[in-house]
């Protein structure tokens, strides 16, 4: 606020020299112009040697003389000296119009004198006409200008001080504002939102985006709260188990029969194991939102080769009728198609169907905007199913439904959490429906497939 007003009183200042400067000058052009017109009008007489005896003159401040070359007066207007010019002859030259100063008591007026000086007559008999002027009425204006700005500008600085501070004050007080709100949110726990002023100003824009912020980050921070205490309880349940086996074991000592208990104990590291990767990879995947190392992947050769991995139940591959090429991470379709190929084989009755064709994205399937061309990967079984009502909840983390409970079949409910990341880092989309014919379960993989001019090296 302090530096505005310094930077509006310095303003001002040079305002006001500048104005006094103009003034000035444009009146003392004024008064030249009017001596020239005089003296213009004289020097026409006297080329026509009519000059009458005393010259007419307008006003009381005004003389005029005719001086030939010696410097003697030949004519003069009645308040105008007779005897002595108003400028020595050595002033003056005979190449143009001339703007001179000379003393008030030379010429008899009050004040500053301003003499122009025009040539006339022929240059047989030279003359030059000479027309002074008092510069007392351009001084007396100027010096009333200055007295007035020396005594509206102090008056008019601290009425724009106090306007403006009173404006930055109205402007600024939201912004106090939110910044109690946001030091209020800061010194408690739990979901806090800013003041949002009435005024719809770029204050309350501000206001309303930082408060969704607020609402994102409590939303993440429940987020995570819940995957913490999620994470927590899944692997407290295998190291339980670990330390119940071992110390049953200890207490049993030469009745222990060791070989269950290992196979025991190295079921629960797999299993921990398998938390443990699955919760780095997701983490890695909230890091790192975008793929990186993509390249061209041939889906009919992915899905043969994830197959080969599931003897029993067998998992059948519909081979598609030519190449289907997607671009994206190899390890990460690999990771989309085992754990989906994983669920379905763990609810099958009898087979799981794995295809590949290309197609159009779906309505209401959540695929990247801008990619036109899909290319559509199926993994179907004729397990259980899955209400409509739960097909989206099971894409949660730490989700499983209530037939699969069991933590030893069903999983730690990140297998389909993970492979909705994964296909949305691919560009694709993932939705769940019935199976055809059948009762079980269908999910549809859509994947940006390959532009035809693009085809892989």
């Amino acid at each position: 606020m302090a530096i505005g007003v310094v930077g509006l009183t310095i303003g001002l200042a040079v305002g006001g020299v500048v104005l006094l400067g103009a003034l000035g000058f444009v009146l003392q052009r004024t008064v030249d112009t009017e001596a020239f017109r005089t003296a213009d009008a004289v020097a026409l007489l006297a080329a026509e040697d009519a000059l009458p005896d005393p010259l007419p003159v307008a006003g009381g401040q005004v003389r005029v003389q005719v001086v030939d070359g010696q410097g003697r007066i030949r004519a003069a207007s009645i308040d105008a000296d007779r005897l002595v010019p108003m400028v020595r002859p050595e002033r003056l030259h005979r190449d143009g119009r001339q703007r001179l100063e000379v003393p008030a008591e030379r010429v008899g007026l009050v004040g500053p004198v301003r003499v122009v000086a025009v040539p006339a007559g022929t240059a047989a008999d030279p003359l030059t006409v000479l027309v002074a002027r008092s510069m007392a009425d351009v001084r007396h204006s100027t010096h009333v200008v200055r007295t007035i700005l020396l005594v509206a500008f102090p008056l008019l600085v601290a009425v724009l001080a106090g306007v403006a501070w009173r404006v930055v004050g109205a402007t600024l007080r939201p912004v106090e504002a939110l910044r109690r709100g946001a030091e209020e949110i800061t010194g408690r726990a739990g979901a806090g939102r800013l003041p949002v002023p009435a005024s719809a100003d770029e204050i309350h824009r501000l206001a309303v985006t930082l408060n969704g912020m607020l609402g994102r980050l409590e939303s993440a921070r429940v987020r995570q709260r819940a995957f913490v205490s999620d994470a927590a309880h899944e692997l407290r349940s295998p190291l339980t188990n670990i330390r119940t086996e071992l110390e049953v074991a200890q207490r049993l000592a030469d009745r222990t029969d060791w070989t269950a208990v290992t196979a025991n104990l190295l079921a629960d590291t797999d299993r921990l194991s398998r938390l443990v990767d699955d919760l780095l990879l997701l983490a890695r995947l909230d890091e790192t939102p975008t793929a990186r190392g993509t390249g061209p992947v041939e889906l009919g050769a992915l899905l043969t080769e994830v197959a080969a991995r599931y003897p029993s139940p067998p998992v059948l591959v519909t081979p598609p009728a030519g190449p289907l090429w997607t671009v994206g991470t190899v390890e990460e379709l690999r990771r989309v198609l085992a754990n989906l190929v994983d669920n379905a084989v763990r609810h099958a009755h009898g087979s799981v169907m794995l295809a590949a064709s290309a197609a159009a994205p779906t309505v209401g399937s959540t695929v990247t905007p801008g990619v036109g061309a899909y290319h559509l990967v199926t993994v179907t079984d004729d397990g259980p199913g899955i209400a409509v009502a739960d097909r989206e909840r099971v894409f949660d983390r730490f989700t499983r439904l209530d037939d699969g409970r069991a933590r030893d079949d069903g999983g730690a409910g990140l297998g389909l959490a993970i492979v909705r990341e994964l296909v949305r880092r691919a560009g694709g989309g993932i939705t769940l429906t019935d199976a055809p014919e059948q009762r079980g379960l269908r999910v549809c993989l859509l994947l940006p497939a390959l532009p035809a001019e693009d085809p892989p090296s």
